[in-house]
């Protein structure tokens, strides 16, 4: 009888479906249903696994998928949900290693991985920091200071570097956006569900329901990250409009500039504004129109001149959010600053700051009762210096303004394809504006936008590689 005729056999089938259900019950006595639960995704990650080492791009875009909602999983469920990106990460790296031609290797010598590569190296070194407190807070706030943005340029531009990619990559951001906005709107005129007053109940209340009026925040951490991708994806998408699309694309582009405006607005995030104010006018220089530059100035100098200085449209609660932050008399940026000045007290002698993970949550976790753990930084800025000192503010500001320089530089060298042009330049003012809000919400270490900035300005040099190659990019109606 063959090995084949036997399994075929019914006896054979019986006994081993019985021997898989005592094994299933054994381990469910054991591990309850977590076991069983691990048991049963088992052949689900054999398969994903096959699938990433098979096209390591299914990693990356799984990673920035689950960027936008994996903060938000946590009013859900207490799992660390955000090691998942570290596994996803790892996991596609490994993946691109074996499958990326070594050609491909040659790009990523360039300005942006120089940038990197240094502020990762300071970011290690400051393992050996006098004043660090704890190893492992080390490790769990290193990955997003540096450790995700360095993984996710080399990613981007091993892996992502065909036009159509970023295409892709840009219909997927306006998708999750788009939900996200419509999202927070069912927040603010339906209410939010159960997880999400849970949360709000638990202490959130304090910073998203201001004068009875809810801050949306959607699936995102808070609202102020909500708000500052909002205004992210609204630059993205005004800057993208004035590019060389048919009429069709235009309107739709100036469409989702509408609804992503109003979305950051009911967010009631202040500093979300910075992003499309100074995102704007640095793609005004990056276009090389000094009469089209002077004109946006004198726009924007209008509708700055209309928050700061009139009374206009103050009978509307998210216009009037956004008047405040025009305000150098709001109350909580007098507190901002007052806590700026203990820093510097503070950092006086210490040129490498805390430790990383010696501020913020991370260091209320591992090293609660300190100075840093108590006082709050909210600009990301203010992070960086609190736990790499005034060294490691240089070094971190050095790897953004390289980035603003090269891009720059980059862009004006592009001459063949105009439409690459166009999203190189909505990707590096969208890297400017967020750089700016950074100085009051901490934009740049969190998810979505995180991942969307340093995918962006890989996306950047693949760009001008392109057109340096007269690769065209097709935009499909």
């Amino acid at each position: 009888m063959t090995l084949n005729q036997i399994y075929n056999h019914w006896l054979t089938q019986v006994l081993l479906i019985s021997v898989i259900g005592i094994a299933l019950g054994f381990i469910i006595a054991k591990t309850d249903l977590v076991g069983a639960g691990a048991l049963i995704a088992l052949p689900f990650v054999i398969v994903y696994l096959v699938l990433v080492f098979k096209d390591p791009r299914i990693g990356l875009y799984t990673v920035f998928n689950l960027g936008f909602f994996v903060n938000g999983l946590v009013r859900y469920s207490t799992a660390p949900f955000g090691l998942s990106i570290d596994i996803f990460l790892l996991i596609t790296l490994i993946a691109a290693l074996f499958k990326v031609k070594k050609e491909n290797s040659k790009y990523l010598n360039n300005p942006f991985m120089y940038g990197i590569v240094v502020w990762t190296a300071f970011t290690i070194f400051e393992i050996i920091n006098p004043q660090a407190r704890s190893l492992v807070a080390w490790f769990y706030a290193v990955r997003g200071v540096s450790l995700y943005m360095l993984q996710l340029v080399i990613l981007t531009i091993l892996l992502l570097n065909k036009p159509d990619e970023l295409i892709k990559f840009m219909k997927t951001w306006i998708v999750w956006s788009l939900i996200a906005g419509v999202w927070a709107m069912k927040q603010l005129y339906i209410g939010l569900n159960h997880a999400e007053q849970m949360w709000m109940d638990a202490g959130a209340y304090k910073t998203h329901l201001l004068f009875g009026r809810l801050r949306a925040f959607s699936f995102y951490s808070d609202a102020g990250q909500f708000g500052a991708a909002m205004g992210h994806i609204l630059l993205v998408c005004l800057i993208l409009s004035f590019g060389p699309f048919k009429l069709k694309q235009k309107l739709m582009l100036w469409g989702l500039s509408i609804f992503f405006f109003w979305a950051m607005a009911i967010s009631g995030t202040r500093g979300a504004n910075f992003v499309p104010f100074s995102g704007i006018m640095v793609y005004l220089f990056l276009t090389k129109n000094f009469k089209i530059l002077s004109i946006g100035i004198l726009v924007v100098g209008v509708l700055f001149g209309l928050l700061k200085y009139t009374s206009v449209g103050s009978g509307n609660y998210q216009v009037q959010r956004m008047r405040s932050a025009f305000d150098p008399n709001d109350p909580s940026l007098q507190v901002r600053i007052e806590n700026q000045k203990k820093f510097k007290a503070y950092l006086e002698n210490k040129p490498l700051g805390g430790g990383i993970g010696s501020a913020g949550s991370w260091g209320q976790r591992f090293s609660p009762g300190t100075f840093l753990a108590e006082t709050a930084t909210d600009s990301w800025y203010v992070k960086i210096w609190a736990e790499t000192g005034i060294i490691g503010l240089f070094v971190h500001l050095g790897m953004i303004f390289t980035y603003l320089g090269t891009g720059t530089i980059l862009i004006y060298k592009m001459k063949n394809d105009m439409m690459l042009r166009q999203f190189a330049m909505a990707f590096l003012s969208g890297f400017a504006g967020c750089a700016v809000a950074s100085y009051g919400n901490q934009i740049m270490g969190q998810a979505p936008s995180g991942i969307v900035l340093f995918m962006g300005i890989a996306f950047v040099w693949l760009c001008y590689q392109w057109d340096k190659n007269k690769i065209k990019i097709t935009v499909i109606n």
